[in-house]
């Protein structure tokens, strides 16, 4: 009976699983980037059966040599994968057998592919977190040396893609720290989520060996144990999460990127990206495409897709482990991949950006975009907002005509519009006066913007000890 079907499943089974059921329904082809979390969680549930008694100590050396070869033989790239085997787990246990004899069918006492599966992978996505986050500190760190070196550099802050007020670069720079900030912390805190242990909830209902779960959370290194068994084996709920936090990270990196196409291009012309992180065209000589940025933006849509396809996965799945939930690893695995390639070369890029300050300063100059501090003078000597607003709309309107900026009409073409505009006035609508003027927490000023960048410092270095 048990040569026509799985040897670790089959014996109730009176024929051979259809060949290319057997090819549809297996996993091994992707999920055998769990083999040494697999390993991992066998080896420590090894040693917790051994204490309890269901293994003798040499049962117990024997599996873990078993286990240590394995991986050797997976490090080396000799260990054959077997798609009759199905999955990550059946053909690293049917390799153990092999090796050892019966410990090695011993060592499944106890547990179930579910909390197993459910445990590899919470073993392998708190590792990925910590890889992840190591990048965004990259990225960090990144941007507040870009932003160290331009916080006096000019430039138009926009408001619907139009130029609305002076601001600092390196201010717009630290604009994007607070969002990588925000989501190294969502990362963080999902990591209390992930490092909880569902093994021993086995099928779904528990077992009748007297396993000691905490001793295996211990080995393990889980700060927690999953307390309700169904849910255990269930429960994607953290691998949703990081996949929601995962979809915004990419959509910080998609914004900035689209900034850079935007920045970089003949039109803006605001900066310089370096020929490495650039392609050319294959017909037309002269340009100079920002490939990177532009493959980060359409990356997203890739991520964002992930996250649709887990939550779509687990809506309809009743309690407790289906066969649907395979379905779970690729979509985590590619957006893992994904977004750490697009954080290491945004963190590798963001050095090398060159800010064309001239550019950016002749820009700021084009949109009337100390209008603002005009009528912000004119409240400081008592008129109200709303009249001081309709009397810098005439000079806007006036200056169009002029072809010329506010800063550079004369005193009198000034107080043409109100008698109790003064000589002062230049020192308020000139870029520096708009940007200088803006001292406060969280403001442009090249003074906030130091004051920043060292909070921020303060902030990194005891994210990373």
């Amino acid at each position: 009976m048990t040569s026509k079907t799985n040897h670790l499943w089959g014996g109730r089974f009176n024929e051979p699983t259809d060949e290319f059921v057997k090819i549809f329904g297996a996993s091994v082809t992707f999920d055998k980037v769990l083999a040494f979390y697999d390993i991992q969680g066998s080896e420590a549930h090894a040693t917790m059966l051994s204490e309890i008694g269901v293994l003798t100590k040499d049962e117990l050396k024997q599996i873990l040599d078993g286990l240590a070869s394995i991986k050797d033989e997976i490090s080396k790239g000799q260990f054959e994968w077997s798609i009759d085997l199905e999955d990550v787990h059946m053909n690293i246990e049917a390799r153990l057998t092999e090796i050892c004899g019966l410990p090695g069918k011993k060592l499944h006492t106890g547990r179930s592919r579910n909390d197993q599966v459910a445990t590899d992978m919470r073993l392998y996505l708190r590792d990925q977190v910590q890889t992840i986050n190591n990048e965004i500190l990259r990225l960090l760190n990144a941007l507040l040396d870009l932003a160290e070196g331009e916080k006096s550099t000019i430039m138009p802050g926009f408001t619907h893609l139009q130029a609305a007020q002076p601001v600092s670069f390196g201010h717009h720079l630290l604009a994007y720290f607070e969002m990588f900030k925000r989501d190294y912390e969502r990362l963080e805190d999902s990591y209390k989520r992930i490092n909880t242990m569902p093994l021993g909830a086995a099928a779904l209902a528990g077992t009748s060996y007297p396993i000691k779960r905490e001793r295996t959370a211990e080995l393990l290194g889980f700060d927690r144990i999953c307390a309700n068994s169904i849910d255990a084996v269930s429960d994607r709920d953290f691998t949703i999460e990081f996949c929601a936090n995962a979809s915004l990270i990419m959509m910080h990196l998609s914004r900035f990127s689209e900034e850079l196409i935007l920045w970089s291009s003949a039109q803006f012309n605001f900066v310089t990206l370096p020929d490495s992180f650039c392609t050319g065209s294959s017909i037309m000589p002269q340009k100079k495409n920002p490939d990177v940025p532009e493959l980060v933006r359409g990356k997203t849509g890739r991520v964002n897709g992930n996250l649709i396809a887990l939550l779509t996965l687990m809506k309809g799945q009743p309690l407790a482990y289906n066969k649907d939930n395979q379905e779970d690893k690729e979509p985590l695995f590619d957006t893992v991949e994904t977004l750490q390639a697009c954080l290491r070369v945004f963190a590798d890029m963001v050095p090398t950006i060159k800010a064309n300050t001239e550019t950016m300063r002749s820009s700021t100059l084009k949109g009337y975009t100390t209008a603002t501090d005009l009528a912000d003078y004119l409240v400081k000597k008592g008129m109200p907002f709303r009249d001081a607003h309709d009397v810098v709309g005439n000079a806007v309107a006036y200056a169009i005509t002029q072809s010329t900026d506010l800063s550079e009409l004369s005193l009198e073409e000034l107080q043409s519009f109100d008698s109790t505009i003064e000589a002062d006035i230049f020192d308020f609508i000139s870029l520096e006066g708009s940007l200088n003027a803006r001292n406060h927490l969280g403001g442009t000023a090249p003074e906030q913007v130091s004051l920043a960048i060292k909070a921020a410092r303060n902030l990194l270095k005891g994210a990373s000890s």
